[in-house]
């Protein structure tokens, strides 16, 4: 499989590019005032209102670094569980300059459980030092849903 690489701190990660619809040079996204720290805020792509998370906000209780490296990556976020839309999410991540293959049989539980980070997938150990799978459509709780996608999460609460 073909995995966009990124760091955080000096710790790389891999985002599945299945997962990913753009990526994009980093830009300012309109603030959100009252919104969580970790929401970045919006950005409009062809004429649609994207929700903006910062990753190292996320993870690490600080703000992405605008690095030449620093990337705003696109997925397809399935907030609606009924299999409607999906609709855009916007990850900003650092250091995210090039790809890489890695069979999907050389990733391993880490033997850590991270209910606070159910994002985190297993690691592998590669020739250059450990990766960590992330998986874009884990890193939303309930609530982060509710309050970045509630269109899709009312529909999907809604009688068939």
């Amino acid at each position: 499989m073909l995995y966009l690489l990124f760091e955080l701190d000096g710790d790389r990660y891999a985002l599945d590019v299945a997962q990913i619809a753009e990526v994009l040079p980093l830009a300012a996204p309109k603030a959100i005032p009252g919104a969580p720290a970790w929401v970045a805020g919006l950005i409009e792509r062809h004429g649609t209102p994207v929700p903006v998370i910062d990753v190292p906000q996320l993870a690490l209780g600080r703000a992405a670094r605008p690095l030449r490296s620093t990337r705003l990556v696109l997925v397809q976020y399935e907030a609606d569980t009924r299999g409607g839309d999906a609709p855009p999410l916007g990850l900003i991540v650092e250091h995210a300059t090039h790809t890489r293959r890695i069979d999907a049989a050389r990733f391993a539980d880490s033997g850590i459980a991270m209910p606070n980070a159910r994002w985190l997938g297993p690691v592998a150990s590669l020739e250059d030092g450990l990766v960590q799978r992330v998986d874009a459509q884990a890193m939303l709780d309930a609530q982060a849903r509710a309050l970045l996608f509630p269109a899709a999460v009312a529909a999907a609460t809604q009688p068939a």
